[in-house]
């Protein structure tokens, strides 16, 4: 899609209507002037930095928390600049000065009103998003709607080598998980400011989707979010959805970045590198970021990375539950039906010899032997075997769509591998652990998406947020109304009061809490919304529950 295309979806979709009585809040002594949307009787606040300007020498530097502002006025009528990143975003919406925070609230709302407060972190591979792109004004929408009202807060944080720097340099300057840390900094400034805009900051939900949801559910795994959120809501990702290897594995990515900025690029093999980049202009530092995500050739080349005991990422999931070292908050976590199809659909494999080097690539260096990584994806191919009609998407029978059927048998490996198994693994702990969780699965097909795709990752989002059609990178027919009302009341019930039944909006089926003797889910379809037993290939699940730690989980 051409920029200029997409920067008219971009604004058509996100651009607010012109202000008729332009409200504004008392932050310190800033006086902070938002822009009314009348249609909604809703007020919108965005573009207020909540964290210095990482440049210069804050470049590559956690964030430095700003809970105030400079000015005695500050314009916040519009989004602000979006982190930088690869196209097809749009140049001119971009920026490193980018950590910015935006809220939507109901109108005529003042410091005293103590609404519930939805946090939103976008996903996009960690090299891709902005806040910009999720417009919260349905969700408040429908929380007004039902009696029930809330403000949603959404923020940019860094993306690719800037928000997740690899190597080992990086670790010895302590400027891993750079990302992570603007989360939690949002996450404070709303702690500290989100009075002033009607909120309580005692009821804050933290949900976020694919990238942010593995964001948010890591924070679960260090303690970070007690204190900062009450619950979460993690849509299609969890803490090692990608798993978490030391920073060093992914030294020649760290390599190629700097090798792409034009003053650094001589020292890229120095190990000496930090310096020069944050010395250098932010044209040449968006010239690294493309050159490195052209030449990686993984998919993901910036994850977040295993940062030791006092790190965000201390250590995998399975390590720590039984160890009891995590957040006791509660959560709704959910996935869609054919997670795997979207990453896998221009994969090269079309072999499973292929597929053998595929899954011990993304698995190495390995936690276990390389004997025993071996032996577990031998079995892993018995479980899940080439037949098309076993893989995904499912349900859609011997169709291989065109291609190989190892295109079927490989995403329903990595869909179950990422997405499915870890979100089973978190129900299940959780509730043995006693902690109130809820799961879903989303299995409305999305009309208009082509059917080689299924169900596939992110579809929810169109329904959640009712106004995003146009943005994924896929195309999406219109979701069923009364699902994405449904869904809406469903997240807002939760957040409001810790219960996704509490009565208010739309009628819909109780959802039963996941539970050791009651392990189900809310299947969402618009044809067939009910509670379903969380037992889908639960022979091939189980076997990779068996031993997480060989899938760095």
């Amino acid at each position: 899609m051409k920029n200029g295309i997409l920067f008219y979806v971009f604004y058509a979709l996100v651009h607010l209507s012109p202000s008729f009585a332009a409200p504004q809040v008392r932050l310190g002594d800033t006086t902070v002037t938002g822009q009314e949307i009348p249609s909604l009787q809703q007020d919108f606040f965005g573009g207020i930095p909540f964290a210095k300007s990482p440049v210069g020498k804050l470049r590559l530097k956690p964030p430095v928390l700003k809970t105030t502002l400079d000015e005695k006025e500050f314009d916040a009528s519009s989004f602000g600049y979006a982190c930088v990143q690869p196209p097809p975003f749009p140049a001119e919406l971009m920026a490193e000065d980018c950590l910015t925070i935006n809220i939507f609230r109901p109108s005529d709302i003042g410091p005293d009103s103590k609404l519930p407060v939805l946090f939103w972190t976008y996903g996009g591979g960690f090299q891709s998003g902005a806040s910009r792109l999720y417009n919260g004004s349905s969700i408040v929408a429908q929380s007004m709607a039902r009696g029930t009202p809330i403000v949603f807060v959404n923020f940019n944080y860094r993306l690719g080598p800037l928000g997740f720097p690899q190597g080992s340099e990086a670790d010895q300057h302590h400027s891993l998980n750079l990302g992570l840390y603007d989360q939690i900094a949002a996450l404070e400034w709303v702690k500290h400011n989100i009075a002033s805009f009607g909120g309580d900051n005692e009821k804050v939900t933290a949900f976020g989707e694919s990238a942010g949801s593995i964001m948010t559910s890591i924070l679960f795994l260090n303690y970070r979010i007690e204190g900062l959120a009450r619950a979460g809501i993690f849509e299609s990702g969890h803490a090692m959805t990608l798993g978490a290897l030391h920073p060093e594995r992914g030294e020649i990515d760290w390599q190629n970045f700097v090798r792409g900025v034009p003053s650094c690029s001589s020292l890229a093999t120095t190990g000496n590198t930090f310096s020069c980049l944050q010395a250098a202009n932010s044209s040449d530092i968006i010239q690294g970021l493309l050159v490195s995500i052209t030449e990686s050739p993984e998919m993901f080349p910036w994850p977040p990375v295993l940062d030791g005991p006092n790190g965000v990422v201390p250590d995998y999931a399975s390590r720590r539950f039984p160890r009891g070292e995590f957040a006791r908050l509660p959560f709704i976590a959910g996935t869609n039906l054919d997670e795997g199809t979207f990453f896998e659909v221009n994969s090269p494999v079309t072999s499973e010899d292929g597929l053998v080097q595929a899954i011990t690539a993304n698995y190495s260096p390995p936690t276990v032997s390389p004997q025993t990584l071996q032996s577990h994806i031998q079995t892993l191919l018995q479980l899940y075997p080439d037949i098309p009609a076993l893989g995904s998407p499912y349900n859609t029978g011997n169709n291989t769509f065109g291609l190989s059927s190892v295109y079927k048998q490989n995403a329903a490996i990595f869909g179950d591998l990422a997405f499915q198994s870890q979100r089973r693994f978190w129900s299940q702990g959780y509730s043995h652990a006693g902690i109130k969780t809820y799961g879903y699965l989303f299995t409305e097909p999305p009309t208009g998406t082509a059917a080689v795709l299924g169900v596939l990752h992110s579809s929810e989002l169109v329904a959640l947020f009712h106004n995003l059609a146009g943005l994924l990178p896929f195309t999406v027919g219109p979701i069923s109304a009364n699902l994405s009302t449904v869904m809406m009341d469903y997240w807002i019930s939760f957040a409001t009061s810790l219960d996704p039944n509490d009565g208010h909006g739309t009628p819909r089926p109780i959802w039963e809490p996941y539970t050791c003797e009651n392990q189900a889910l809310l299947q969402l379809n618009s044809l067939n919304l009910s509670m379903i037993p969380d037992d889908y290939r639960k022979e091939q699940i189980e076997f990779i529950n068996s031993d997480p730690i060989v899938w760095l989980h």
